[in-house]
């Protein structure tokens, strides 16, 4: 069994990622993580997953698994983007992101409301071996929050192909298609390559 360590102290992300990946890779066992937290200082999503996972990776001497992510809007040029989780000045806050969002687009009609949320995973190993992989899950943003499951934004995101939020869907829908599920679905070969059930690309 060949274990990988997720870099992150978000829990909900944590939960998420362990039913994201179920029986996708056999002879992988997903670890949690408990190192010191890097400055993400960098510019894109990929840049502040590397950032994650290279810290975790030396922090714990295992191949380590690592993702930044966001929401990013179409009228608002791509924002909040690498910014969301601090959208309103305070990390971590995410009713103060979420309602933030909802009154800088309140004068928008519905037909310029689209957004994608994007995922990108990072797996570097204590070697400095690293991959990269990138998830969208494109939709619109609603009008008000609306949902009981997830977390973030999902509350105002509603999915391409449907009515309800992602946190009306439940973990079932978005599990199988959120921006982490496309992301890790992706990067299934270098993550099996690692346990040794399949030769890398």
């Amino acid at each position: 069994m060949v274990r990988v360590v997720l870099a992150t102290h978000n829990q909900h992300k944590a939960a998420e990622f362990q039913q994201i990946l179920g029986d996708a890779v056999p002879g992988l066992e997903i670890v949690a993580y408990d190192g010191p937290e890097p400055v993400e200082d960098g510019v894109s999503f990929e840049a502040n997953a590397l950032i994650k996972a290279r810290t975790a990776a030396q922090h714990t001497g295992l191949p380590a698994l690592a993702d930044d992510s966001g929401i990013c809007v179409d009228a608002m040029g791509g924002a909040p983007g690498i910014f969301s989780a601090r959208w309103s000045g305070v990390h971590g806050d995410a009713q103060a992101n979420l309602r933030l969002l909802l009154d800088q687009l309140a004068d928008l009609p519905d037909g310029s409301r689209g957004a994608h949320f994007t995922a990108t995973l990072a797996l570097v190993t204590p070697s400095g071996e690293e991959t990269t992989v990138e998830g969208t899950w494109p939709g619109r943003i609603a009008r008000e929050a609306r949902g009981a499951h997830g977390h973030g934004y999902d509350p105002i995101f509603i999915p391409e192909g449907y009515e309800q939020t992602a946190a009306e869907l439940g973990p079932e829908v978005k599990n199988a298609q959120s921006h982490r599920a496309r992301a890790f679905a992706a990067a299934v070969p270098a993550l099996a390559a690692l346990a040794g059930t399949r030769d890398r690309p």
